[in-house]
């Protein structure tokens, strides 16, 4: 007998929820949810879904992430093609694809434009609740856009996207924004702390050692406890903003405050990549242990260019969905089941001639039923009915059939059972339609 294969540690099988596991990874249904609002929300603020390939040339994510980047040092997917010998990468984020496709089709020659993907994502690294090493992004783009208005709107869709999936702001997840300035005043800034750091050589540790000359603004974001009184009298980004940066800022956050969303300026606040300037922002939780930043993003104006392209504005964000269905879950929020609205009780394999055209007439009403196979008696046929979670059987038992009707029996809520009539699909199919995205 053969082994067993399983699937690689941190890349994960997304299941329906009918299938037992003993994981606590969302199942399916929830996915299809999730991916559904997605859509929804981003068609209702202009946005246009794009694909990109999952491959990437190895140097598009070190010229766009830069290479003292945690991803680019330790970990990115990266081999060699054995056809051509190209160095290839499995994309560890989605941005730097869909600047490279905007670049490379001249996407922007028209005027800016509003993008969103849905994906896989890969980074090499210690799995973990919420830290997997396929994991999937929603990346949302806004290219070719200065003012500090798209900024704001894209972080008032984020606000919306919890309002549908039943987040609560300052609860749930609550926002973290600050400002990274221009080249020349984190230039500026940087100087100031390497003196700084310098100046407390001994408090560094191996990481910070390293990083001092090459990135020492991740120094920041330490999670060493022996380093967190030195980090927090650092010298501080915002005292080296000029007034034009200032200026942006401040309009960001008159925005947000007109709009009512609270948030908490966080001068500590940096971002992974090496393409960030002026706005940046997270989202955060505090009901995921460590992993606490739900969605992440700001303003990358340099990465068009940087990339080959003509210069030009850009702002976006990422947000990791497990972790965020896991969030979900951990909340115990309200969610779609993902079944089906009806199950068909059919006694007899003789009547599914009949039956069949009405199965399909009211899938055609927007109706998810689902037929019963493989036989078996009326109460074997119940038991599946019930355990599929449908809200309705529909019972096409002989009696039913020879009177040109089918019973409609509630499953999950107080209700009579009645019968209705074959021929009149129409009139009857929207006592059985569920709430919106409940398949």
């Amino acid at each position: 007998m053969s082994k067993t294969l399983q699937a690689i540690k941190g890349m994960n099988d997304i299941l329906p929820g009918s299938v037992t596991r003993k994981d606590k990874l969302p199942d399916s249904a929830l996915w299809h949810w999730f991916e559904s609002t997605v859509r929804s929300v981003l068609a209702r603020y202009g946005y246009q879904y794009i694909l990109t390939p999952i491959v990437e040339p190895t140097a598009l994510f070190v010229r766009g992430l830069g290479e003292v980047t945690d991803i680019v040092e330790k970990e990115m997917y990266s081999f060699t093609d054995s056809m051509n010998g190209d160095q290839l990468t499995l994309r560890p984020e989605a941005t730097a694809g869909i600047v490279r496709a905007m670049v490379e089709h001249n996407a922007l020659y028209n005027g800016p434009l509003r993008l969103w993907t849905l994906g896989a994502m890969f980074r090499h690294e210690r799995p973990q609740k919420g830290r997997y090493r396929q994991f999937h992004q929603l990346d949302v783009e806004a290219l070719g856009f200065a003012g500090p208005d798209v900024d704001a709107e894209l972080i008032l869709l984020v606000r919306r996207l919890w309002k549908e999936l039943g987040l609560v702001e300052g609860d749930h997840v609550r926002l973290e924004l600050n400002s990274l300035g221009q080249p020349a005043e984190r230039a500026a800034h940087r100087a100031a702390l390497i003196a700084h750091f310098e100046a407390h050589a001994e408090l560094l540790d191996e990481d910070a050692k390293r990083r001092l000359h090459s990135n020492p603004l991740r120094i920041l974001d330490t999670k060493n406890p022996a380093m967190q009184a030195m980090v927090e009298a650092a010298p501080k980004l915002m005292d080296f903003l000029g007034e034009e940066t200032l200026a942006h800022f401040n309009a960001v956050r008159a925005i947000l405050d007109a709009a009512g969303l609270e948030y908490r300026v966080n001068t500590r606040l940096v971002r992974g990549m090496d393409y960030y300037n002026l706005t940046v922002f997270e989202w955060v939780t505090d009901h995921l242990g460590s992993q606490g930043t739900v969605c992440g993003g700001g303003r990358y104006d340099g990465l068009i260019e940087q990339l080959g392209g003509k210069s030009a504005p850009a702002v976006g964000f990422g947000l990791g969905i497990e972790r965020l269905l896991l969030l979900i879950q951990e909340l115990g929020l309200p969610v779609p089941s993902g079944a089906a609205d009806a199950y068909a009780v059919i006694p007899d394999a003789a009547a599914l001639p009949q039956v069949l055209p009405v199965l399909e007439a009211l899938r055609a009403e927007g109706v998810a039923v689902q037929m019963h196979a493989g036989g078996g008696n009326m109460k074997s046929q119940f038991k599946k009915a019930d355990a599929s979670g449908a809200r309705y059987a529909l019972v096409f038992g002989a009696d039913e059939l020879s009177q040109g009707q089918v019973t409609l029996k509630p499953l999950r809520e107080a209700g009579e059972q009645s019968l209705q009539p074959l021929a009149d699909v129409k009139h009857w199919a929207g006592l059985l339609r569920g709430p919106a995205g409940n398949a």
